[in-house]
């Protein structure tokens, strides 16, 4: 599996937050017309060009955003001195920092368990168990695509794209125009899956974390979310040829653990939760006590390790095993501080640097003058529509997070809007979210931007409905403050 299979891990998975959102509000200066603020307007645009281009440039996404935040802060920090106000940047840049070391470490618990569960082999077994069953490509098609939209909730869009996408590559090698057509599907039904939980996109984590949703209320956006897929799905898979591939022998193995470790992150996922809904305590608090369980399952693991090998060994000569005779002599134990060390830390850093821009320019005052434009002279549901479109062009990060700064006087069928709007929205291309990028490079020159584009009407259909559905079926919500 690529390495970026740990990109957002979560970029699927779980952090909610406080009561009260504390991301940096606008200053009392307002910078947004003076020469410091156009400035810093110019180098957020310029690093965001540089991220963009990421793929061509070979260009680590995280190199520009954290120079950028550096310049911005200083810009803010320069103006501030000059007026004698030195306090107050400092107390900004702090409550900015407070919300990303939150999600930092939320985010670097759960790559670490995606990391061991890669490690002990779930994903290869899993794809290994569809390719031996020699399905229709059809079938492969509808397949791939609901695992995708069911298990994005829970191991993120990015890490689900990746490992659907093996498959289909495992099983249709050679074949370019069912590849793509499957990646297509796959992204769409992985972003779709991540709009109805905490912990299918980044996204959905930050709404959550801010408390503005309770954890129940984002499964009001699985009809819509469905739709969002199900509907283009539909239409593409008329152009799935009908026949099977070569059905493959390929075995694969679980290594020691596996299925404990999924249940310990289970169970960590169960005790973030916890501790937000009945103790009131940040979530992080939860994920990293689920830290702690890994870690103790890790010393259990290496301490048993060697009565385990000797017992399988003796079960492999009995049988007369060689290949796996073979495989048991160099097993090496289990070690959890290299799962954290294979975090994906550029997206960490990267996350870093585009909270600290957003979080500087909303307090130079562009996001206060933003907000006044969306949301007070446009009815909310269209500002919520277009920042979704937007979002297929502009990563749907940085557009929550500035929604989330300007901290707009919304309902919660409105919140549940932007956070389905922003999920999906990226969708429309292959550069619009974090699952489109990764797979453009796993299968690269197979699923390609311009392969991807000519679908757009099709999934814009899907947009649309989805947007309507949850205007019908949550109508209720949009009173609800």
């Amino acid at each position: 599996m690529n390495k970026k299979i740990s990109f957002t891990i979560l970029t699927g998975l779980l952090l909610l937050g406080m009561s009260v959102p504390a991301f940096a509000a606008a200053g009392p200066i307002d910078l947004t017309s003076s020469v410091p603020g156009m400035i810093a307007l110019v180098v957020f645009v310029f690093a965001y060009v540089l991220v963009m281009g990421e793929e061509k440039l070979h260009l680590r996404k995280s190199k520009p955003v954290l120079v950028a935040a550096g310049i911005i802060w200083a810009l803010v920090g320069w103006v501030y001195v000059q007026q004698g106000m030195t306090g107050l940047p400092e107390e900004a840049f702090r409550h900015t920092l407070l919300e990303y070391s939150e999600l930092m470490l939320f985010l670097l618990v759960a790559m670490t368990y995606i990391n061991a569960l890669e490690e002990r082999r779930v994903f290869d077994a899993l794809r290994a168990w569809m390719v031996q069953r020699g399905f229709s490509y059809r079938t492969l098609f509808w397949m791939t695509g609901f695992l995708a939209f069911f298990i994005s909730p829970i191991a993120d869009n990015l890490t689900t794209a990746l490992l659907m996408c093996a498959v289909v590559m495992k099983v249709a090698e050679g074949d370019k125009r069912f590849v793509n057509l499957c990646c297509i599907n796959i992204v769409i039904a992985a972003n779709a899956g991540g709009a109805f939980s905490p912990f299918g996109d980044i996204t959905t984590l930050m709404v959550w974390q801010a408390g503005l949703v309770r954890f129940d209320e984002f499964f009001a956006l699985f009809i819509p979310a469905l739709v969002n897929y199900g509907l283009p799905a539909a239409i593409m898979s008329f152009f799935v040829e009908n026949r099977k591939p070569e059905p493959s022998d390929e075995v694969v193995e679980l290594k020691r653990g596996a299925r404990r470790i999924l249940a310990l992150f289970l169970l960590t996922i169960a005790t973030a939760v916890a501790c937000h809904t009945l103790l009131h305590l940040p979530p992080v608090l939860g994920m990293m006590a689920g830290l702690g369980y890994l870690q103790f399952f890790g010393y259990f693991l290496r301490m048993t390790l060697p009565g385990s090998l000797a017992k399988k060994r003796t079960q492999a000569e009995l049988a007369g095993d060689k290949e796996r005779m073979k495989r048991l002599g160099s097993v090496v134990p289990f070690d959890v501080f290299s799962r954290v060390a294979r975090a994906e830390w550029d997206t960490l850093l990267f996350f870093y640097g585009i909270i600290m821009c957003v979080g500087g320019l909303g307090f130079m005052g562009y996001l206060a003058m933003m907000s006044d434009i969306l949301f007070t002279q446009w009815d909310p549901t269209y500002a919520n529509i277009v920042l979704g479109l937007v979002s297929a062009v502009i990563d749907n990060i940085p557009v929550m997070f500035a929604v989330l700064t300007m901290e707009p006087d919304m309902s919660h069928g409105h919140w549940l809007l932007i956070t389905l709007t922003a999920g999906v929205g990226g969708s429309l291309l292959s550069v619009g979210s974090a699952a489109g990028v990764a797979l453009m490079g796993q299968a690269r020159g197979v699923y390609t931007f311009f392969g991807h584009l000519k679908w757009a009407p099709v999934i814009m259909l899907g947009y649309i409905a989805s947007v309507l559905v949850h205007l019908w079926l949550n109508k209720a919500m949009f009173s609800v403050y």
